[in-house]
């Protein structure tokens, strides 16, 4: 890796312009003039109009819906960067895609989080930034700096505000219980877990609920919404079981297939999410979203400026 200068260039993919504006205006530094758009038969069509050499590079683009799409425009962004001779390239990348994808869990299947891993690499990423990536070990896979951030803090720092008596924080499953505790402590809270089996890649069954809900608020949380068969049949059964209010927090809103309606039929009373993702025209109004683009611009002026970026994990 070259060395690299003072100066922080940020570079904005399409994936979504919002946020990318958003950690601009936070760093106080304009985006790049760039220009990413398409060649009529789909092929991404870039080209920067600023000299990058000796530039410390920054390039803005979740891998979020279509996720094929945004990597690839991510991989060409990064290889741009690299042939115009920028000194360092980070990738920040807010939704990681493919990361559900991180192991062979049966015959005859690719380790997709793995192959995208290598490709990132190889375009001339020197670093790479996101938030609540879906499996932690991903990281292993690179041999180049993984900044892992939590959206804990932000979306915290709003449950708070709401000022919730008696929470208790719930996590949808098993798995969630070290993200549902960290949740939990800094409230003081206590802790509920939903037990489920999962039928297929779109159905789940509840078994029982692990702790005491009755007559309490409670704040499910978990890393992201997809079809949201999990976290609603999840509310369900905690009504059931006597929740007062039920209030979700996740991460990434992915929100593909039914989610949206799902959502907006279930008995929560509010949807706490981030902005990794933008947001639908049809999101009902029981969805808040919190920004994380101030997060991510900390993340990038300690970045650039060799200082800790694990402070940024504190509450």
């Amino acid at each position: 890796m070259a060395a690299f200068s003072d100066k922080i260039t940020l570079i904005a993919g399409t994936a979504h312009r919002a946020l990318c504006e958003a950690i601009s205006a936070s760093l106080d530094l304009p985006l790049a003039n760039a220009h990413v758009g398409r060649f009529p038969d789909g092929e991404v069509d870039i080209k920067v109009e600023e000299d990058l050499r000796g530039s410390d590079c920054f390039v803005l683009q979740p891998t979020c819906p279509p996720v094929n799409d945004n990597w690839i425009e991510l991989l060409l962004l990064i290889d741009t960067l690299r042939r115009s001779s920028a000194g360092r390239i980070t990738a920040v990348m807010p939704y990681y895609g493919y990361a559900r994808k991180d192991r062979k869990d049966e015959g005859r299947v690719p380790i997709s989080a793995k192959v995208l891993a290598n490709t990132l690499s190889i375009s001339g990423a020197h670093r790479v930034v996101t938030i609540d990536m879906h499996a932690a070990q991903i990281q292993g896979f690179y041999d180049i700096p993984v900044d892992h951030l939590y959206a804990k803090p932000v979306l915290l720092g709003r449950l708070r505000e709401l000022e919730i008596e008696d929470p208790v924080v719930v996590t949808p499953d098993v798995g969630g219980i070290k993200m549902a505790r960290g949740y939990a402590k800094p409230m003081g809270s206590d802790l509920a877990i939903v037990d489920k089996r999962r039928i297929s890649g779109s159905r789940i069954a509840i078994e029982h609920v692990i702790g005491d809900v009755e007559g309490r608020n409670v704040i499910i949380v978990d890393d992201m919404i997809s079809t949201g068969g999990s976290i609603t049949e999840a509310a369900k059964i905690l009504r059931q079981n006597g929740a007062r209010t039920i209030v979700i927090a996740v991460t990434h809103p992915v929100f593909c297939g039914p989610a949206i309606e799902r959502l907006a039929n279930a008995p929560v009373d509010k949807v706490l999410v981030t902005d990794t993702i933008p947001r639908g025209d049809d999101w009902p109004d029981v969805i808040e979203t919190v920004s994380v683009a101030p997060l991510l611009a900390q993340a990038i002026n300690n970045i650039h400026h060799s200082r800790s970026v694990s402070v940024l994990f504190e509450d």
